[in-house]
């Protein structure tokens, strides 16, 4: 018999991996179409995130030039047991250019979390604050162990997939 799924628990380390994780890899869409991945710190404020990230860096353009992108955080491989299985999370996001004036609650977060001397500096040079409005994402911590999922997981559902109904739909296809 299989062991019930504890969805409480599961929900609280989907909070904490997300809080002691530092940087978003991005997945974007270049200029040609073609996928595009680059990384940046990130905070989590109020169901959102944000990105600061400077116009020199290529993916500035990619997130100026696509409404879309998706963000992943993933558990560090020297500490995952299964790399078949490895603990991560990605949301499906709208991305929109917000300024670098105001928004001193964001810019609070990240002097904390990535230290007001460097963010200080950073707001003097060419940098802009995007934010990052998750659609939806799925957090996976294992086999048989994916669940559905908003930011802040206020929505956390499992995801079961019926093997015995999927071979019948296989079956039922190849007829």
């Amino acid at each position: 018999m299989k062991k019930p799924v504890d969805v409480e628990k599961n929900k609280e380390n989907y909070l904490q991996f997300i809080a002691n994780r530092k940087n978003l890899i991005l997945s974007l869409i270049d200029d040609e179409g073609k996928p595009f991945i680059s990384y940046a710190p990130f905070i989590k404020h109020e169901g959102k995130l944000y990105i600061y990230i400077s116009k020199i860096a290529e993916h500035y353009r990619y997130m100026e030039n696509n409404d879309f992108v998706d963000a992943l955080l993933i558990a560090d491989e020297s500490a995952t047991n299964n790399k078949f299985a490895t603990e991560r999370v990605r949301w499906n996001c709208t991305s929109s250019n917000i300024g670098n004036d105001g928004h001193e609650e964001i810019f609070e977060l990240f002097n904390a979390d990535h230290g007001a001397a460097m963010v200080n500096l950073l707001r003097g040079l060419d940098f802009s604050l995007f934010e990052l409005t998750p659609l939806q994402g799925r957090y996976v911590v294992g086999f048989g162990l994916a669940f559905d999922i908003d930011v802040d997981a206020n929505l956390f559902n499992h995801v079961v997939i019926d093997k015995k109904k999927d071979e019948e739909a296989t079956v039922q296809g190849s007829k």
